[in-house]
């Protein structure tokens, strides 16, 4: 019979009672199933399938080493910086833009910036801001804005936690990735760019195991047979596990980088075509269309269930190419160079995005992949805020920061920052408050300890297994 005041806990009260319920049902020997359906019986359905989701969110990374992380801060500036109105500074649209003062603290959007409307960030997409890290200026693969001790980096952390979903390939690197070190964490998939992707999983193994139609379709009979054959085929809990399975037995034997290469409706619908077709400088034309595919076959592992995490590599290219990978040239021509560019680059951020929320996720199906994949995005310098002209690599007092969507989990807004004047603020990961002249290096691992949490659900007993700090005034 169903209990009202289990059915409708919400938000933090619901995650407790669902952990909670699970350690006391282990504690009067109630196994699983009886304990997801004790759920279904007393919260509804809806909450046994919460309960039988898995643990983890999904994430990507993308890394703008060698200068190529400049370019989000056109999406994502400063408050102080944007507001100023100072056509020096490099933001390339004094006047435009919105500060947005709803979510936990000021952020301000560019208008390019993804997953806006009005300006305004659309419900699930706040961006949380968190200096964090120093100037890596001209590194491939910068570390210190994503780690969670001196020695554990943050994306290893999640990889590691993300183990409690089962993927074929649990991490992916498009190159140039570098995934760190954390107890537990798998290891690294590295392919050389968005078509290794898809290449990853042309095995010989799919192409000959079952290669004969006749044996893929008897094996699926088989497998259908056998499952209809249990008498819990109804239940509601186990619903979601059967299908997977039949999901499963479907695939085995075929040639799976036939269903994770980029169509041409992909193509268009991601602004690839479009922006090939457009006078923005070749380099950004190349490194979008690889950042570009390598998003659409992450969205496409994702809602197979063959990964949890991906690391893309922004731009590995040489910082002797500064209209994209090192971009000290980019103002020079805002309309073209910057403006159109910032368009593309936006606009596929958003239909990554609006692709994932067009597929359930395997692992929860009460969920699609939009509402459980984290975003993060960090790189070596993100160049001065301060300066267009050339826009230098040298950052305030040596900071730099970590970009998040956390899907619900973290605290928004900026949390430290630089200011108009050149002074940088960190932040108190204990209570969120600024700390004017904090070195941004101070706040690296608690920012990637607050990712952590995001990928874990909220479950901070399983972020204190690798950092043991107070994160309480960043995350929800």
């Amino acid at each position: 019979m169903t209990n009202l005041r289990i059915k409708e806990l919400r938000g933090g009260s619901r995650r407790n009672f669902l952990r909670w319920g699970a350690a006391a049902a282990a504690v009067v020997g109630l196994d699983r199933v009886g304990f997801l359906n004790f759920l279904c019986d007393s919260g509804g359905s809806a909450m046994a399938d919460e309960a039988s989701c898995n643990t983890t969110n999904r994430s990507v990374h993308l890394v703008g080493g060698n200068g190529s992380f400049a370019w989000f801060q056109l999406f994502w500036p400063h408050n102080d910086i944007a507001k100023a109105g100072n056509s020096s500074f490099a933001y390339h649209a004094p006047g435009q833009g919105m500060e947005f003062l709803g979510g936990d603290r000021p952020f301000f959007y560019g208008p390019e910036a993804p997953w806006t409307t009005g300006g305004a960030p659309k419900t699930g997409y706040a961006v949380t801001g968190l200096m964090a890290g120093e100037n890596e200026t001209h590194t491939q693969t910068p570390k210190s804005a994503a780690m969670v001790t001196s020695g554990t980096s943050m994306m290893a952390t999640v990889a590691s936690i993300q183990r409690a979903t089962v993927a074929l390939l649990p991490v992916i690197g498009v190159a140039p990735a570098n995934l760190g070190v954390a107890a537990g964490a798998p290891s690294l998939a590295t392919v050389p760019d968005a078509n290794g992707m898809v290449d990853l999983f042309n095995s010989a193994a799919s192409q000959l195991t079952l290669a004969a139609d006749e044996d893929k379709a008897l094996f699926e009979i088989y497998y259908k047979a056998i499952v209809g054959m249990r008498l819990a085929a109804g239940r509601p809990t186990w619903t979601r596990h059967i299908e997977t399975g039949k999901v499963a037995a479907n695939l085995l034997g075929k040639n799976l980088a036939s269903q994770l290469k980029p169509s041409q409706i992909d193509l268009d619908g991601y602004g690839i075509t479009s922006m090939l077709a457009s006078n923005i400088p070749s380099a950004a034309k190349t490194r979008l269309e690889n950042l570009g595919r390598a998003l659409i076959t992450t969205k496409k592992a994702f809602s197979l269930g063959l990964t949890n995490s991906v690391i893309i590599g922004v731009s590995p290219n040489a910082t002797s190419e500064q209209l994209f990978t090192d971009p000290h040239d980019v103002f020079n021509n805002i309309p073209t160079n910057v403006t159109k560019t910032c368009q593309f680059f936006g606009g596929m951020l958003n239909a990554f995005y609006m692709d994932l929320e067009s597929a359930a996720d395997p692992a929860c199906s009460a969920k699609n992949l939009g509402e459980t994949t984290v975003m993060t995005v960090h790189g070596d310098t993100p160049h001065t805020p301060l300066q267009a002209s050339a826009w230098p690599d040298a950052t305030p007092s040596n900071s730099n920061w970590l970009y998040v969507i956390g899907k619900g989990h973290l605290k928004t807004g900026w949390f430290g920052g630089v200011r108009g004047d050149g002074s940088v603020d960190g932040f108190d990961p204990a209570t969120g408050a600024n700390m004017p002249g904090q070195p941004s290096i101070q706040t690296s691992n608690p920012a990637g300890a607050a990712v952590a949490y995001a990928v874990a659900k909220g479950n901070l007993a399983k972020v204190k297994e690798y950092y043991n700090g107070d994160i309480s005034g960043i995350i929800v």
